[in-house]
């Protein structure tokens, strides 16, 4: 009876223990993130630019540059539950005038932002451990108001702190500062992070990209008024890669910014240009014309042959359909969809295997060309993929959903999504569809894929711009048919558009 009694007394007195640890450590965990969200910036000077550097726990992990009233760019640098955040405060114009204007100092700049933002983070890192840690031992005194308790609590702190940071050194990632993610107008400002000599050749030099990145700011903000494209690399083959316009006119204005803003050298339309292939509705072609720059067009789903005549005869117009032809540097092979889903007098075949098989026959063609392709356009995801270990690069729409993918013959697939929102269709759900394009970088001497950035604008009755870049991480890879021929996945996004 005794040991009974003994062995309960022990039990509640572990329990109790065990709750009174657990309530300590809570307490000095709430109390280390109250000390860290109540630090408050920490003051620095990089190169001509005065920001303030803060952290505050987070669920994702990421670095943020907030250059308002600009925008922001968002670096996916880690993945511990922290993000760092730096404020852009002011320029120091004088400062600005002296790295334009002597060369010396200017070639010094890498340096001098290592040196500086390095001082900079210290200071943070510094303010963080000592903020995290008062907070977990003041909030421990102020509830249990007994030493052991605060000193319990305190190495509770320091234990998350220790283990923030290990999570933040393990999962570190300096190549992300060269895949920003832009809002704001600095959408408008797509060559920030280094030009596209540097996208294409000189992405691997952390040091020149972060010199690139507080000069162009700060050029940024001595002319906020202009956004312009800086350094426009000669030699790379921009395209602009649009589908499913939908008859949406706000494609068109998109369409002639981006032509002009990212001196676009040709443009490839992937098709379902209209939406019921009718003869009024050839008149919204037109603005082709208008363009400047060569206008490739492959037929979609909802383009009637009258459609794909009436954008043949646009000025600058070049309609490929099992066809083939060299424009701006690159060769491009198109072919237009086989269906024609308006006309409801026209049996349709849908079947994802005859449109994968449509797709690896013309792309058996391909391989036996005299001249290889550089570049494929066609409608359907399915077909798309009927080209793989043909050609290196194939663009695609259809689904109204962007997506990439890198075949094992080493062909990779670009889905646009829908440049005009998906016209009408945009208010049959209850989120409105992106209005989407993409610019790819194409280098002019192997006029292969080097990178491209992903230009997204909110639908219907939204207002919002980002521009998200990707390199490509293999742009020599050899392209070889894959060992055996497997019919196209179930999951493939062909037919999710609306027929």
């Amino acid at each position: 009876m005794n040991l009974t009694r003994w062995t309960q007394k022990a039990r509640g007195l572990v329990s109790g223990r065990v709750a009174r640890a657990a309530t300590v450590v809570a307490v000095a965990l709430a109390g280390a993130w109250l000390g860290i969200s109540l630090a408050g910036p920490v003051r620095a000077v990089v190169g001509p630019v005065e920001a303030g550097m803060s952290a505050e726990l987070s669920l994702t992990g990421e670095t943020v540059v907030d250059a308002h009233p600009l925008g922001t760019l968002k670096f996916d640098t880690h993945d511990a539950p922290i993000r760092l955040r730096a404020t852009l405060q002011n320029i120091n114009t004088e400062r600005i005038k002296a790295l334009l204007d002597d060369p010396r100092l200017a070639d010094r700049l890498p340096e001098v932002l290592e040196q500086e933002l390095s001082d900079g983070v210290g200071r943070l890192i510094l303010r963080v451990i000592l903020c995290g840690l008062a907070g977990g031992l003041i909030g421990c005194l102020i509830v249990f108001r007994r030493p052991r308790a605060a000193l319990a609590g305190l190495l509770s702190a320091v234990v998350m702190i220790a283990g923030i940071g290990t999570a933040t050194i393990v999962t570190y990632r300096p190549d992300a500062v060269v895949e920003p993610e832009y809002t704001g107008l600095l959408a408008g400002a797509p060559s920030l992070v280094g030009d596209a000599e540097s996208i294409v050749t000189k992405f691997e030099t952390y040091r020149g990209q972060l010199a690139k990145l507080v000069n162009n700011v700060s050029q940024l903000y001595d002319t906020v008024s202009a956004l312009p494209v800086y350094d426009a690399d000669p030699t790379a083959i921009r395209v602009l890669h649009v589908s499913d316009i939908h008859l949406n006119l706000i494609a068109w204005n998109l369409i002639r910014s981006i032509t002009a803003q990212f001196k676009i050298d040709v443009i490839v339309d992937t098709g379902d240009i209209t939406d019921h292939g009718t003869g009024p509705e050839d008149n919204f072609v037109k603005e082709i014309g208008n363009f400047g720059v060569p206008y490739v067009f492959v037929r979609g789903n909802h383009d009637s042959k009258a459609t794909q005549r009436a954008v043949a005869r646009q000025k600058g117009a070049i309609v490929l359909d099992g066809t083939s032809k060299t424009v701006a540097g690159l060769r491009i092979y198109g072919l237009g969809d086989p269906r024609f889903t308006p006309d409801k007098s026209v049996a349709v075949d849908s079947d994802l295997e005859s449109l994968a098989a449509l797709g690896r026959e013309h792309g058996a063609r391909l391989t036996q060309a005299a001249e290889p392709i550089d570049l494929v356009a066609v409608h359907d995801p399915t077909i798309a993929k009927g080209f793989s270990g043909s050609v290196p690069m194939v663009l695609t729409g259809h689904s109204h959903a962007r997506s990439t993918e890198m075949l094992p013959s080493g062909t990779r697939v670009l889905v646009q999504g829908s440049t005009g929102g998906a016209g009408l269709r945009a208010l049959e759900h209850d989120e409105p569809t992106p209005v989407t394009a993409s610019v790819l970088y194409f280098d002019r001497e192997t006029r292969r894929l080097r990178a491209w950035d992903d230009i997204t604008l909110g639908g219907l009755g939204e207002q919002s711009v980002q521009i998200q870049r990707h390199l490509e991480n293999d742009p020599g890879r050899t392209i070889s048919p894959e060992p055996t021929i497997s019919p196209s996945p179930t999951g493939s996004t062909a037919g999710t558009a609306t027929p």
